[in-house]
C-alpha cells in the first residue's frame, strides 16, 4: 500500500490553506481548482492548517484520481475516535484517495501539549484499534524519533519547512519503502530583495515555534541565522525563488536527496488562504 500511495501521489503536489476553506462562497472555486490541479498532472493536494477528513470532501467529489491529505491534523484538536470515524466515512465514499496526515502541533498553539511523542504513539494505538490502516496515514516528522515512528507505524513522513539535507537524513532513517513527501515553499519572484522580504514575512510565525527552530539548529544553522527574521542563508535554504530554472532545480534537489514527492506551497504575499491558481499552472508547466 505504501508503494500504491507513492504511485498515486506522484512526484509533485500542492500544499494549500485556501483549499481547506469552509467558506460556502469559496466551495465552487475550490472544486474547480481541485479539478484543474488534477488535469494539470499533480498527484496530490495537501490541506494546510489543522485540517480533518471533512475538509477533503469537496476536492475528492470534484476529482476522480487526486490524492487528498491533511497537512497537518493536530492530534490535540481532533480526538482519535473522531478522526477514525471521519477517515472511515470519507474512505467509504472515495476509497483509497484520502490520506490522514497527523502532527503534534506546538506548545504555543495547544494548551494540552504534554509529552508529544508519547501522545502521538497513544493516538496511533487508538487509530489501530479503530481500524485506520497504518498505510493510509503519514506523520509530520522532523526529528529522528518521529521519523522512525513514521516508518514503523505509518506509511511515511510529510516533513514541513525543511531542506534537501533534512530529506537525505530522513531517507536514511526511514529506509527505502516509506513515503517521504516534504513540503517546500516557492516564491515566484526574481528580485532577491523582494523575494526574501516575502519569505521573511511568511517565516515570522515559525521562528517563534521551538519545534522548527530546533530543527533548523540540527541542520547546522545557528542562532544568528534565526535572528532578525532569518539570515539570507536560512531564507535561501527554506524557500525557492528566482527564475524558472532555479526554482525547478531547487524543487528537484529534494528528489535527488531521496524524496518521493514534494508538496509545493506558493508564497506570493497574498492572503494565506488564497488560491494561487496561476502560479500552480506555471509550476505544472515547469515540472510536470
Amino acid at each position: 500500500m505504501t508503494t500504491a500511495l507513492k504511485e498515486t501521489a506522484g512526484r509533485y503536489g500542492i500544499w494549500s490553506v485556501g483549499l481547506r476553506s469552509e467558506d460556502p462562497a469559496k466551495r465552487a472555486e475550490i472544486a474547480e481548482a481541485a479539478a484543474e490541479l488534477e488535469q494539470l498532472g499533480y498527484g496530490a493536494v495537501w490541506l494546510g492548517g489543522s485540517s480533518a477528513a471533512h475538509h477533503a470532501v469537496p476536492l475528492l467529489e470534484a476529482t476522480s484520481r487526486l490524492t487528498v491529505g491533511t497537512s497537518i491534523q493536530s492530534i490535540w484538536q481532533y480526538g482519535a475516535e473522531a478522526s477514525a470515524a471521519g477517515f472511515a466515512e470519507v474512505d467509504a465514499a472515495h476509497p483509497g484517495r484520502f490520506v490522514l496526515g497527523l502532527g503534534v502541533s506546538h506548545a504555543k498553539l495547544a494548551d494540552q501539549y504534554r509529552r508529544p511523542y508519547s501522545a502521538l504513539v497513544a493516538y496511533l494505538d487508538a487509530l489501530d484499534a479503530a481500524g485506520v490502516p497504518a498505510e493510509r496515514r503519514v506523520l509530520a516528522a522532523l526529528g529522528p524519533k518521529t521519523l522512525q515512528l513514521s516508518a514503523d507505524r505509518a506509511a511515511g513522513a510529510i516533513p514541513y519547512l525543511v531542506t534537501p539535507e533534512h530529506t537525505a537524513q530522513a531517507r536514511a532513517i526511514l529506509g527505502e519503502a516509506p513515503l517521504l513527501a516534504p513540503e517546500f515553499k516557492v516564491v515566484p519572484e526574481t528580485d532577491p530583495t523582494r523575494a526574501r522580504a516575502l519569505a521573511r514575512e511568511a517565516l515570522a510565525m515559525y521562528l517563534s515555534l521551538p519545534n522548527y527552530t530546533n530543527s533548523f539548529l540540527r541542520l547546522g544553522f545557528t542562532e544568528d541565522d534565526l535572528a532578525d527574521g532569518g539570515s539570507d542563508r536560512l531564507i535561501d535554504a527554506l524557500y525557492a525563488w528566482g527564475d524558472e530554472d532555479r526554482i525547478r532545480d531547487r524543487i528537484n534537489a529534494f528528489h535527488e536527496a531521496g524524496a518521493d514527492h514534494v508538496a509545493i506551497q506558493v508564497v506570493d504575499g497574498g492572503p494565506r488562504d488564497g488560491l494561487q491558481r496561476e502560479a500552480w499552472r506555471r509550476l505544472a508547466d515547469l515540472l510536470i
